[in-house]
């Protein structure tokens, strides 16, 4: 297996508040990574450090190593970087224009003019998205029309539009319906094929079925990382099966 990200004794401070004390994994190409663990245990910070969102949060001290493609995640050009690491977030959070205008926004900030080619982009877009026979003939409807398990799609769609490598989900099913979170599983499911997938997840039974990798955190630290048959099946720590049996947390 390819590694794409490396995280190597990664501290993370906001002020005087540790949220992650040496972070150590590997995230793998064209795999599913889930992060689990209760609330407010750091999971959504490591997620912000693989496409340096947390830059924009004025007291967030990082110490350590991320490498991205064997690259110090440090030295690369964020704006760079956020184009091949795209974010979906917890909430659907479309633009308030046109389903069309949503999906060729980015690529027009990169400079993409011609008309064929972003007529192109929206269609394979949302085909990825699984979106497009619901929505082909309204593309020019505001996208705020949408359902939210429509609008959590055309966010996905909008973040392939940038033709990333990797996806960063946060909790991307936790404001969705049972029948929408389906969909968004069967589509992570789907994009592993041609994307990395790295997802924050309060769901044990979603991180089960849907990853391929696991990781446990509990107050700041990882306490397990591994194949997600193993760490369901067979953890190593009494705290990962105390968690993931719902013992606590």
């Amino acid at each position: 297996m390819e590694k794409i990200i490396s995280v190597n004794s990664v501290d993370l401070k906001y002020g005087s508040k540790e949220v992650l004390k040496n972070i150590n994994m590997s995230i793998y190409k064209n795999k599913v990574t889930a992060f689990i663990g209760p609330s407010g245990c750091g999971k959504s910070s490591l997620l912000r450090c693989f496409n340096r969102m947390n830059d924009l949060i004025d007291d967030c001290v990082i110490n350590g190593d991320i490498f991205y493609e064997n690259e110090d995640i440090s030295k690369v050009n964020p704006v760079m970087l956020r184009s091949e690491v795209g974010m979906v977030f917890q909430s659907p959070n479309p633009f308030p224009m046109s389903i069309y205008d949503n999906i060729t926004y980015g690529p027009k900030c990169q400079g993409i003019k011609d008309k064929h080619l972003l007529n192109d982009i929206v269609v394979t877009s949302l085909k990825k998205a699984a979106l497009y026979e619901e929505v082909k003939d309204r593309l020019k409807d505001n996208a705020l029309s949408l359902s939210g398990g429509q609008q959590q799609r055309l966010c996905i769609a909008r973040t392939i539009a940038m033709n990333p490598k990797i996806i960063l989900m946060d909790e991307p099913t936790s404001a969705l319906d049972p029948i929408a979170t389906l969909k968004i599983e069967e589509l992570i499911y789907e994009l592993k094929k041609d994307y990395t997938i790295i997802i924050v997840t309060h769901n044990m039974n979603q991180a089960a079925r849907i990853s391929d990798f696991t990781g446990f955190f509990l107050l700041g630290e990882v306490i397990e990382f591994g194949s997600t048959k193993q760490i369901f099946k067979n953890p190593i720590n009494k705290k990962t099966e105390d968690y993931i049996t719902g013992r606590f947390g």
